[in-house]
């Protein structure tokens, strides 16, 4: 998974970052190294992925980072430094928005990355970031004042932030909004309150008419998940179960966390969606549909006599005997 993050397969690249993210903290000591040792896009993923876990331990190579001459990698780091605005202790909260303020006030930086280091303290306390709005709303950077007036504007037009909104039962117009309130608070959000939006984000996705926008909120909803699995959650796996069975190409996300927290009663899904993929041809949903079932099986211990296994063997003896791999 750590080489996966630095090549050039996107699919696979994702479903490692998806599945570092859903192992959490263990993964951290491992990302660390390959951003010692790597550069261009495998640092991306490292950050990518460390943004996605939360951790502290992301600090240091986010400060580094952010010297490289690369605009996605700086653009990572400040990704990376997101969920420790209001998810860290103290002192991590407080350094990392130290260090938003100081790239979001530095004008020899591309107005994106600034604009981007906006956004991960926009939802900080009123009276820190104010003055940070305030400066960039005056700022010779014409696209930064620009973004400071959208800004602005959207924040005066609703009440309490995002992820509140969204826990309350109003999801954001677009998806990326949840995603950047999910990556600051989804280490203290409650357990049930990320349930509840599993089931709010499919059925926005559900309805959405713009292909593209349905696929965001999907990768939103496995971002869920994640964080679910993460906590070592299985409030909805229900939903993860329902969809495998889905005819839209679920992101990496959704397996990686069926993988984590899956059990017995994921079999027949599984089981399912390896036969239609052996007729898509789909190679690479089928390997983690695979990795999927035999993790389970040997996490539950699950023989050819368990009531789940024999069920599945009669039902899809062939994508069955695959998956077991004898």
């Amino acid at each position: 998974m750590i080489q996966a993050i630095g090549g050039t397969d996107e699919t696979r690249r994702e479903a490692a970052i998806a599945r570092l993210a859903v192992i959490g903290p263990r993964a951290v000591e491992y990302l660390l190294q390959e951003f010692s040792a790597g550069n261009g896009q495998s640092r991306v993923g490292v950050l990518r992925a460390l943004e996605a876990i939360g951790d502290p331990r992301a600090l240091a190579p986010a400060r580094a980072a952010l010297q490289d001459g690369s605009v996605p990698v700086q653009t990572a780091a400040v990704g990376a430094l997101r969920p420790l605005v209001s998810g860290g202790s103290a002192a991590d909260s407080r350094d990392a928005f130290d260090v938003l303020v100081g790239i979001a006030l530095d004008r020899q930086r591309v107005a994106a990355v600034r604009l981007a280091a906006w956004d991960a303290i926009s939802e900080a306390a009123h009276d820190t970031r104010e003055p940070v709005r305030r400066a960039l709303a005056g700022d010779p950077d014409p696209e930064v004042a620009r973004g400071m007036g959208t800004t602005a504007a959207t924040a005066q037009a609703g009440t309490g932030s995002t992820w509140e909104q969204a826990v309350a039962g109003n999801l954001p117009a677009l998806p990326e909004a949840l995603k950047a309130a999910l990556a600051t608070s989804q280490s203290r959000a409650r357990l049930t309150d990320l349930q509840r939006l599993v089931d709010r984000v499919r059925a926005r996705e559900q309805q959405e008419g713009d292909p593209r926008l349905r696929a965001e909120w999907r990768a939103v909803r496995g971002a869920i998940h994640q964080s679910l699995a993460a906590r070592n959650s299985r409030l909805a796996l229900y939903d993860l179960r329902d969809s495998l069975l889905t005819s839209e190409r679920l992101p990496g996300a959704f397996l990686a966390a069926i993988e984590e927290i899956g059990d017995a009663t994921c079999l027949d899904s599984l089981a399912a969606a390896y036969d239609a993929s052996s007729r898509s041809g789909d190679t690479w949903l089928r390997e983690h549909l695979a990795a999927a079932f035999r993790t389970i099986v040997q996490r539950e211990g699950l023989t050819r006599r368990h009531a789940s296994v024999k069920r599945v063997l009669a039902r899809w003896p062939d994508a069955t005997t695959a998956m077991m791999g004898r």
